[in-house]
């Protein structure tokens, strides 16, 4: 195998690294806060709405943007650390 596909085939496992990681972290918000533990994080309000709703309705919404802009973040280090950045 050449330098240039070992460069290839470590920094796409790290990027796959990557995306399990922050699709776990989405699935969990999403589907775990807005559905699993719903009864748990009904006990905790938020502007008058109760956690669990809330997760359900924006909260996983707006863990998905961070979550984009830090895919972002990590794949431009990524990027740069494999010289692959323009």
């Amino acid at each position: 195998m050449s330098e240039k596909q070992k460069k290839a085939t470590a920094y796409w496992k790290e990027n796959i690294r990557y995306l399990f990681i922050l699709l776990t972290i989405w699935f969990l918000v999403s589907y775990g806060a807005g559905i699993l533990f719903k009864e748990t994080l009904d006990g905790i309000k938020i502007g008058g709405f109760k956690l669990g709703f809330w997760f359900a309705q924006q909260g996983a919404i707006y863990v998905f943007v961070v979550l984009i802009f830090i895919y972002v973040r990590l794949m431009n280090k990524l990027d740069k650390k494999y010289g692959y950045d323009e």
